[in-house]
């Protein structure tokens, strides 16, 4: 039985232990910064915002193009010939990435590709929904695979508050975002994934602690989501006892597997300092 393979974008945000402890492969996106291009992963990401402070501008970002796909994908191939790849990609609706990855998969066999979607937490709750069940399932038929992560991918629910609106209007990701309008810097807006499109669903003011809480409680109120695992985001800056305060929520809801994930730098250029999500999957 042929071998399948996990692979993702570094917009899954999924920490470098758990991708090599369960072997999901991870091609990088790209962020652009004093005009020169670094992959995502290999730029720290205090160094976006110190670029910032510095210039008062902000990184861009562009996605995986079709040649690296190609190299990634042939790569996986000849490591390992006779593999499956199924490739679980970044949101389409937000990003070239999916479509990239379909281009370079046309001349290759054996490439699975779905559309998640999502991002970041989103993204990284269906593949690990994915290692789990290939764990559990070793030799599942890779059609079977394919078919159950398609149906888990719209139970996916992220929501975020990001830590600088400045960030997240100079991306232009958030497709309703000028609803804000005048008062946007004194507004913490909940940004969710709406048919694989960000969206500003609603409006918080106060301070981050308050902030955090409130979106923990209406998001858990909101979704029932599986207590088998919850992920929490965060993006370098978020306090440490707002980050203690959410574990201990999440607990007391009965939530048996909390990780916690920090934004990589292709995501913290669109999501600013010390920002919270949440993400899991709904029964």
């Amino acid at each position: 039985m042929s071998r399948i393979i996990l692979t993702t974008e570094s917009g899954a945000d999924l920490p470098l232990e758990v991708t090599e402890k369960h072997a999901v492969q991870v091609v990088p996106m790209h962020v652009i910064m004093d005009e020169k291009d670094y992959l995502d992963g290999s730029l720290p990401v205090k160094e976006i915002y110190e670029y910032h402070e510095r210039t008062k501008k902000i990184p861009s970002t562009t996605a995986t193009n079709v040649h690296e796909y190609e190299q990634f994908f042939k790569k996986i191939k000849a490591n390992d010939p006779g593999c499956v790849i199924i490739h679980i990609g970044y949101t389409s609706k937000a990003s070239s990435s999916f479509q990239n990855a379909m281009i370079a998969a046309e001349e290759l066999n054996d490439i699975y590709l779905i559309d998640a979607l999502n991002v970041t937490g989103g993204l990284a709750a269906i593949v690990m929904f994915a290692v789990d069940l290939l764990e559990r399932e070793p030799t599942i038929e890779p059609e079977n695979l394919v078919e159950k992560i398609e149906f888990i991918v719209p139970k996916s629910r992220l929501a975020f508050v990001p830590g600088s609106l400045e960030f997240l209007k100079a991306g232009g990701r958030v497709s309703n975002l000028a609803y804000l309008g005048g008062a946007l810097l004194k507004i913490k807006p909940r940004i969710e994934l709406i048919d694989g499109k960000l969206v500003s669903t609603k409006k918080y003011r106060g301070k981050m602690s308050m902030v955090s809480e409130k979106l923990m409680h209406e998001y858990l109120n909101q979704y029932d989501i599986n207590k088998e695992h919850i992920y929490l985001l965060y993006s370098i800056g978020l306090d440490e006892t707002i980050k203690a305060r959410m574990t201990n929520i999440a607990k007391e809801h009965g939530f048996e597997n909390i990780k916690w994930m920090q934004a990589g730098a292709m995501i913290s250029t669109h999501a600013g300092p010390g920002g919270f999500g949440i993400a899991g999957l709904e029964r």
